[in-house]
C-alpha cells in the first residue's frame, strides 16, 4: 500500500530535490506541493495525506504554527519537520508541537527513508546528527525544573538498553540489527517502554533519559 505525501517548503527548488528523492523510494508518493502553512492546511482536508514533510521556516504562517493547527485538521496524518535549523529550542519546541520526527535538510537518501519509515510504522524518528543537541538541551530543562525522580527499576537491563538507543535517534531497524534481534521483538520494547513510562513522545523520552541519568553527553 501506499504512503502518500505532502511536500511543505517555500522553496521551490527544496522541492523538487526532495520529491526526487522519494521517488527513488517504494511504497511512497507525493501527491501534492505547499509553500506555507497556510496552502499546508488547506491542502491537507482535500488530500489527506499520511505523512507531511514540512519546513519551519516560511514565509507567512510557518511550520510551528501550522504544526499547532494540524492536531486539530488532521490529527492522524505524521509530521516530519525537514529543516536547516540545528537550534536545540527550535527543535524541542518542534517536537513539543506534535511533529513526529526532525531531519536536517543535508540529510541523505538512506536516513530520508529509515525517517519516512519509521513515521509509516507509528514510530519517531530523530536525526542522529542532532541527538545530541536535544539530549543537552533536555539535560538544561531538566537541572532548570529538578523534577520528582521517576524510578527505573520497572524497566529490564534490555529495555533501558533499547531506550538508550531510541533515545539517541536510532530507527528499529537499526536497534534490532545492533542487537541481533528481530524488528517484532523491538516494536515490543519499544511499546512497552512507552506504557511502562507512560511517555509517547522523543522529547519526553530524551528528558526521561538525560534525568535519570540513563545516558550522558558524554554517550
Amino acid at each position: 500500500m501506499t504512503c502518500n505525501l505532502l511536500l511543505v517548503d517555500d522553496h521551490s527548488l527544496i522541492r523538487a530535490g526532495v520529491r526526487a528523492l522519494v521517488l527513488d523510494i517504494p511504497g511512497y508518493a507525493v501527491i501534492g506541493e505547499a509553500n506555507d502553512g497556510a496552502q499546508l492546511l488547506e491542502m491537507v482536508e482535500k488530500l489527506s495525506p499520511d505523512i507531511i514533510l514540512l519546513d519551519i521556516s516560511m514565509k507567512l504562517t510557518g511550520g510551528l504554527e501550522a504544526l499547532q493547527r494540524l492536531k486539530a485538521v488532521r490529527p492522524q496524518s505524521k509530521v516530519l519537520i525537514l529543516s536547516m535549523h540545528t537550534d536545540p529550542t527550535l527543535i524541542m519546541q518542534a517536537l513539543e508541537s506534535g511533529a513526529h520526527g526532525y531531519l536536517l535538510k543535508d540529510t541523505t537518501a538512506t536516513e530520508l527513508e529509515h525517517a519516512l519509515e519509521a513515521l509509516r510504522n507509528n514510530e519517531r524518528y530523530l536525526s542522529p546528527a542532532i541527538a545530541h543537541t536535544v539530549i543537552n538541551q533536555a539535560l538544561v530543562r531538566a537541572q532548570k525544573s529538578q523534577p520528582e525522580s521517576v524510578e527505573t527499576h520497572n524497566l529490564t537491563a534490555r529495555q533501558l538498553e533499547i531506550l538508550r538507543l531510541i533515545v539517541r535517534g536510532k530507527s528499529t531497524r537499526e536497534i534490532a540489527s545492533g542487537l541481533g534481534l528481530s524488528i517484532k521483538t523491538v516494536e515490543t520494547h519499544r511499546s512497552q517502554i512507552m506504557k511502562r513510562l507512560q511517555i509517547f513522545d522523543v522529547a519526553g523520552l530524551v528528558l526521561f533519559a538525560v534525568r535519570e541519568q540513563i545516558i550522558s553527553l558524554d554517550d
